[in-house]
């Protein structure tokens, strides 16, 4: 039965008022309403795109503030609104971040990130998850299996972006295949590769210590930028950094697929048509996540496909957020995906 509850339930909330400005306040927990869920927050994540929200860099028409962040999480249903299945009462749950219209053409293609009704998006537009409580569209949720590790859970947001990128590039049993970036969307990336059945399949990163942690999430081979060879059927490009978009695109086979995920800095060698038709590869590019690419990565995690877990190296709780931000930012400190846990 649906959980009638007894009015709004209180907990705490991180809002960024304005760039440079974070508090951690007293936050009711708005009943669900028609077709709603009610989620109580069981961990929430932190990424680049949060620091751009907290320093003020992440372009205007991508943020509202004052906001309450927090794209990447998972929790349990406690409580649903009026049309929804109250069988999601009690439910292991991760959810999508963009508020679809489900209606324009986009949307019934299953491009859901790229709905025409304008950019609405849980953690930057609407209250995300940086939370005890997350109120959202229960049709944007994903139900876990019973016994799913909610911690390993809140990583499923970065790995559908990732498995956005995986079914744009096809890959076929056997190809080989090369993710630029060992991070961790490099890394989500190269399991979800892995899982899909390459052959030769490298990561190429400049920082050595990250050699182990591909070779565990199923590389077969790790690189130095200066070091990849060409001629890969699949590149995936997942570091963002100047210079990757080129060679990704170097590095694929003529006639190969080339998948660009990452918002690089202003080039110094940008890439040029003649790069493109010169290599006669197929480039796509990625921005955040479809419901197909949802389904995808959730279904490779409910059956052990994709394991984030190792990925993640600090937790902080919610009344340290300021701290977990600068950590994330902070060069000096090794950090793969930094976690808040209310």
């Amino acid at each position: 039965m649906i959980d009638e509850g007894a009015g709004a339930r209180m907990g705490r909330a991180v809002q960024i008022e304005e760039p440079g400005a974070l508090h951690v306040l007293g936050a009711e927990a708005t009943p669900p309403g028609r077709g709603e869920a009610l989620v109580e927050v069981a961990w929430s994540g932190i990424c680049g795109s949060d620091l751009e929200v907290f320093h003020g860099t992440r372009p205007a028409e991508f943020v509202r503030y004052p906001v309450v962040p927090g794209h990447e999480w998972s929790g349990t249903v406690v409580r649903v609104g009026p049309d929804v299945d109250p069988g999601l009462v009690g439910r292991k749950v991760v959810g999508e971040g963009f508020r679809n219209c489900g209606r324009c053409t986009a949307c019934r293609e299953g491009d859901t990130s790229l709905c025409s009704a304008g950019y609405d998006e849980t953690g930057f537009t609407q209250p995300g998850a940086w939370a005890d409580h997350l109120r959202l569209p229960a049709r944007l949720l994903h139900p876990l299996p019973d016994e799913s590790d909610l911690r390993a859970a809140a990583l499923l947001e970065p790995a559908a972006c990732m498995a956005s990128a995986v079914l744009k590039a096809d890959l076929q049993v056997g190809e080989s295949a090369a993710v630029i970036g060992g991070g961790t969307l490099g890394l989500l990336a190269t399991q979800l590769l892995a899982a899909a059945g390459a052959g030769h399949l490298v990561v190429v990163d400049p920082r050595a210590d990250r050699a182990e942690p591909a070779k565990a999430c199923g590389a077969t081979d790790f690189r130095a930028p200066d070091e990849i060879d060409g001629g890969f059927d699949v590149v995936l490009e997942a570091a963002g950094a100047s210079g990757t978009g080129r060679l990704a695109v170097r590095s694929t086979r003529r006639g190969g697929r080339t998948v660009l995920t990452g918002i690089a800095p202003e080039e110094h060698e940008p890439l040029a048509p003649a790069d493109l038709v010169g290599a006669a590869v197929t480039v796509h590019t990625v921005f955040g996540a479809s419901s197909r690419a949802w389904a995808h990565a959730v279904r490779a995690f409910a059956t052990g496909h994709l394991d984030p877990a190792p990925l993640i190296t600090h937790e902080f709780v919610l009344e340290d957020a300021e701290q977990a931000l600068r950590t994330l930012a902070d060069r000096s400190v090794p950090t793969g995906k930094v976690l808040l846990h209310p």
